[in-house]
């Protein structure tokens, strides 16, 4: 069993020294599309970032779906989502030609997320939260980020669960079995916040359950599972239950090692060592399974005296890991 510790980058000299100094073992990340931006990732370019990370002694071990206007019509069921489809068969094909093997996806459709990013945390410290208050009444296809300009007036209606279930199905049967002939794991996040819904778009990724259905519309080790413990969290569940559950049937394919304080309805990101989840047992049960696979401390905590992107929050983080990794391993 090995788990990788891993940190979001954007493969910058500045964070991949950081990274290899603080003792993590790899990163993962959206490379920046090239100016021509074919809908894709090329395979020279995911040749070369993997090369510039191996450089600094890390691994390159997952890459995220891309930017939304590469997956909204796939996911929405829009005109154009055949297309958007092969062009992330094709990311799944370069990607496994060029030795990495996680491709990170997610069924955010909206691209909604927080309601605040400088929650009271800790000390002073400054953290994302979410209060499900200040978008109960959003407007239609609330964009959260998401540039609504780009789906026709036609298109801009309420979508059901049953409706995104069908296109998550159309999209995990046309790529998983690409994924499984290039040696590349998917791995699906889920909702965040993993509410029912925002401005009449349904968020499907929102329980145990769900996952569950998923990982079961293809029954392959490629289709797996990206374990937000926070989003898990969030949502009350027994993260001991779910890790045992998903882990044991080799589903857990990349770990975000999170907590967060509250409910689903309104919560904050909280440090590891202060949120609801007992961080301790998690990682027992992540051995316990024998979990293999990149684990990330995610979602910055913002420290006085921090950069933007966070240094000292993640040289603690990854620390804070690394102590509970060996602590456990001690003991067993």
């Amino acid at each position: 069993m090995e788990i990788y510790l891993g940190v979001g980058a954007d493969f910058s000299e500045d964070k991949l020294r950081f990274t290899s100094q603080i003792g993590a073992d790899g990163v993962n990340g959206s490379p920046t599309p090239t100016e021509k931006d074919d809908g894709f990732y090329d395979l020279q370019g995911l040749k070369d970032i993997r090369a510039q990370v191996e450089s600094y002694g890390l691994k390159m071990y997952s890459v995220r779906l891309g930017p939304w206007s590469w997956r909204y019509k796939w996911m929405l069921n829009l005109p154009g989502k055949d297309e958007q489809i092969e062009n992330a068969q094709k990311t799944i094909r370069n990607m496994g030609e060029a030795g990495i093997p996680i491709f990170t996806y997610n069924m955010h459709t909206m691209l909604f997320y927080r309601t605040s990013n400088e929650a009271p945390a800790r000390g002073g410290s400054r953290a994302t939260a979410f209060d499900f208050e200040q978008v109960k009444d959003a407007p239609l296809m609330h964009s959260g980020g998401a540039d609504i300009s780009l789906i026709p007036e036609e298109y801009r209606k309420p979508v059901s669960d049953e409706e995104l279930w069908q296109n998550l199905e159309y999209f995990l049967k046309a790529v998983v079995p690409i994924a499984e002939e290039y040696g590349v794991r998917l791995a699906l996040h889920p909702d965040d916040p993993p509410i029912p819904e925002i401005g009449q778009v349904c968020r499907i990724m929102r329980s145990p359950e769900a996952f569950r259905r998923a990982v079961e519309i293809i029954d392959s080790d490629a289709n797996g599972v990206h374990f937000c413990q926070g989003c898990f969290t969030e949502l009350g569940a027994d993260l001991v239950k779910e890790i045992t559950y998903f882990g044991s049937r080799n589903k857990i394919v990349a770990v975000d090692f999170r907590n967060v304080i509250g409910e689903v309805n309104n919560f904050r990101e909280a440090w590891p060592d202060e949120g609801q989840a007992d961080m301790a047992a998690t990682m027992k049960a992540y051995m316990d399974v024998g979990f293999e696979g990149p684990m990330c401390p995610d979602h910055i905590i913002h420290m006085d005296g921090d950069t933007d992107w966070g240094h000292r929050y993640w040289a603690w983080a990854v620390g804070h890991i690394r102590g509970l990794e060996a602590g456990i391993a001690l003991g067993s």
